[in-house]
C-alpha cells in the first residue's frame, strides 16, 4: 500500500477513533446519571442486571478506543517508514541517473563520450547493413587551440569548447551524435546520408557554425576569437566497416584537411 493510501486509511480511522471515544464518553455519562438516580432506590433485578450490562459495554467501547488508537500510531509509524523509503528511492534513482550520466559524457561539455559514440556507431553500422544506409564519421579538430591555453588561461579555453559544443549540437540532426573525444577533438557521426556532396554540405555548415566570431569571459575579462577547424570524413561501408577503422580513417583525413587548408577533406 503507498503512502498516499495509508495516510486516506489513518485519516478515517482517526474518524473513527473520535466517533468511538465520544460514544464511550456518552455511555459513561449516561451510566453515572442512571446509578446516581436509582442509588437510593429499590431497584428491580431486571435494571441492576441492564446497568450492569451497560457498563460492560462501556468498558468494550473504551478498549476498543483504545485500540484504535494503537492501530493509529501504527499507521502513522508506516506512513513515516514509507515516507522515508520513498524519499531514499527517489535519492538513489537520481544517483544511479548521474552515475550512469556521468560514465557515458563529457564533463566539461556534456556532450556523449567515446565509449557512448563508439555504440551508437556500432548500432548504426547494424542499422545501415539491415537497411543498405550509408553512413559518415567527421572527425574535427580545432586550429592552434593550444595557443588559446597559453594565451588566455584554460578558464577561457574551457568556454571556449563549450561553446563549441554547443554550436556543433546545434547542427545535430534528429538521429546524429556529436561527440567530445577529448582536447579540442570531437567526432560526429552522420546517420542515413546519401553521397559526398551531401555530406560536404553538412561539413561546411558545421565548420561555418564553430567559426562565426566568439566572444566567451569570466568575471575577470572578455575575449573574442575567430576560431578554425578542420574536418576529416570517412564513410561506411567505403572507407571502413568497423568503428576503429571508421575513426582512424576520418583523423587522418582531418589531418589532409590541416596539411591543404581545405578545411575538410575525405578519407582516401
Amino acid at each position: 500500500m503507498k503512502a498516499r493510501s495509508l495516510a486516506k486509511v489513518l485519516g478515517q480511522s482517526e474518524f473513527a477513533t473520535e466517533m468511538v471515544k465520544q460514544s464511550a464518553a456518552e455511555l459513561a455519562s449516561v451510566n453515572t446519571v442512571l446509578k446516581e438516580e436509582i442509588a437510593h432506590q429499590d431497584q428491580p433485578p431486571a435494571v441492576a442486571d441492564a446497568l450492569e450490562k451497560s457498563a460492560a459495554v462501556e468498558k468494550k467501547v473504551e478498549q476498543a478506543s483504545e485500540k484504535l488508537s494503537a492501530v493509529n500510531r501504527a499507521l502513522e509509524g508506516e506512513i513515516r517508514d514509507r515516507d522515508l523509503l520513498d524519499h531514499e528511492l527517489a535519492a538513489a534513482r537520481e544517483q544511479e541517473q548521474a552515475a550512469r550520466h556521468a560514465a557515458f559524457h563529457d564533463v566539461l561539455t556534456g556532450l556523449p563520450n567515446r565509449a557512448l559514440f563508439n555504440d551508437r556507431l556500432e548500432h548504426g553500422m547494424a542499422q545501415a547493413r539491415r537497411h543498405g544506409w550509408t553512413l559518415a564519421v567527421m572527425f574535427m579538430d580545432m586550429d592552434r587551440f593550444k595557443e588559446i591555453n597559453d594565451t588566455h588561461g584554460h578558464d577561457i579555453g574551457d568556454l571556449v569548447l563549450q561553446s563549441v559544443a554547443q554550436r556543433l549540437t546545434s547542427t545535430t540532426r534528429g538521429d546524429d551524435t556529436v561527440s567530445r573525444l577529448g582536447g579540442d577533438e570531437f567526432l560526429y557521426l552522420l546517420m542515413e546520408v546519401r553521397d559526398e556532396n551531401s555530406i560536404g554540405l553538412i561539413a561546411r555548415k558545421i565548420i561555418a557554425a564553430v567559426e562565426a566570431p566568439l566572444t566567451v569571459g569570466t568575471h575577470e575579462r572578455n575575449a573574442c576569437f575567430n576560431l578554425k577547424a578542420s574536418i576529416g570524413i570517412s564513410i561506411f561501408p567505403q572507407h571502413g566497416t568497423t568503428v576503429d577503422t571508421l575513426i582512424i580513417s576520418a583523423d587522418l583525413a582531418m589531418y589532409q584537411a590541416k596539411q591543404r587548408r581545405s578545411r575538410y577533406a575525405f578519407a582516401t
